[in-house]
């Protein structure tokens, strides 16, 4: 049992409030400023902020190997230590447009990995279903229409371990998208040339996100409305961004903001630097390119892209932190246990200093990191 004390938690209005958060079981069991039991291990936040673990549904790489390039379980522990000692308390890997030899791969090292998994929550396919005139750095030679048969054999390979698609809905038959509503699995829309009705038909029958909003998508046109507007105009659809001043300018961030307010969260998009494979990344300033120079994934942490919400998007610090948190716990169903610093949630907590430096990582109520900074 451990009380974190002298810690702040922000309210939505902004004030952080000095509280102790009490956990047992790897559970938020009370939040308060009473005395605190002899048998509970207390750990002093030092007057710096609790934040919850924060959440990526989109990365393909942390602290060394590209998941596609080597799709095994030292990958994925690889970037579950990296990850969690970065303050992301649970992530979907991330596979870009492969062959079927590469998804497979990758499922099996997730299946053999989830009985240890931390921070892994599952994969996130990104592709090969997707619109051939938006491809950004995915390579063509594998982008195909979704059959049936094909995402059916898949998924039910995955067992359970294929949590989110991005596919182009305006290319795909329904009974694929019916079939993966009903597995649980969560659309998402993108690598899409989507017009606005196309776009708003998927998000009223089965697409309930977005993919890296303005990225590999048409951009808004004042005479012909698209996906983007399709987006700001749904009552429902979420959307990731990736606020790292490359791939989207930061008052499009800011616009986008409010625009969607709690449907708009925050993904890192990450990679790492690799020399094998279609995805060759390379790091170039503070961005990654393919070898032809094409903008690839991002160089950040979630910890970053709250930073810059905040910094240069005029974004307040409690709702920069619930879309790295609670917006996207939310797209994937996970809020009621996790996103949050609420009494009966997982307590995978973070510890901050007033400079927004990460101090301490909690997965489950197990302390992970300590960090300098």
């Amino acid at each position: 049992m451990i009380a974190i004390t002298n810690g702040r938690l922000l309210t939505t209005d902004g004030l952080a409030t000095q509280q102790t958060v009490f956990i047992e079981n790897g559970i938020i069991k009370a939040i308060g400023d009473g005395n605190i039991p002899a048998d509970y291990e207390t750990i002093d936040a030092g007057g710096g902020y609790i934040f919850p673990g924060f959440i990526d549904l989109q990365i393909y790489g942390s602290g060394g190997n590209l998941l596609s390039a080597f799709p095994t379980v030292d990958t994925l522990r690889q970037m579950d230590a990296d990850l969690i000692s970065k303050g992301t308390t649970g992530f979907l890997a991330c596979l870009a447009t492969n062959s079927l030899e590469v998804f497979y791969a990758a499922i099996d090292a997730a299946k053999a990995y989830r009985a240890e998994a931390k921070a892994f929550l599952g994969l996130h396919l990104e592709g090969p279903y997707l619109n051939p005139k938006r491809l950004g750095a995915h390579i063509p030679d594998c982008v195909r229409k979704a059959t049936l048969s094909e995402v059916k054999a898949l998924i039910e390979y995955a067992e359970g371990t294929v949590k989110m698609m991005t596919l182009a809905a305006e290319l795909q038959d329904q009974e694929v998208i019916d079939y993966l509503v009903e597995q649980g699995v969560v659309l998402s829309l993108g690598h899409s040339d989507a017009n606005f009705e196309q776009a708003t038909a998927a998000y009223n029958n089965g697409f309930s996100t977005t993919t890296h909003l303005f990225n590999a998508m048409p951009s808004i046109h004042h005479r012909a409305p698209n996906l983007p507007v399709a987006v700001f105009s749904h009552p429902t659809a979420a959307a990731s961004i990736i606020a790292d001043g490359q791939h989207v300018n930061y008052e499009v961030v800011k616009m986008s903001y409010h625009l969607l307010k709690d449907r708009l969260f925050l993904i890192t998009d990450a990679v790492t630097a690799c020399e094998v494979g279609p995805y060759q990344h390379r790091l170039v300033g503070d961005k990654f390119t393919m070898a032809d120079g094409t903008l690839s994934g991002s160089n950040i942490t979630l910890l970053d892209a709250i930073k810059n919400c905040v910094n240069h998007c005029d974004i307040p610090l409690q709702a920069a932190v619930n879309m790295a948190s609670l917006h996207p716990a939310r797209v994937m169903g996970m809020a009621d246990h996790t996103g949050s610093v609420e009494v009966g949630k997982t307590a995978n907590l973070l510890l901050l200093n007033e400079n927004l430096s990460l101090q301490k990582a909690f997965v489950a109520g197990v302390e992970y990191l300590i960090v300098d900074n």
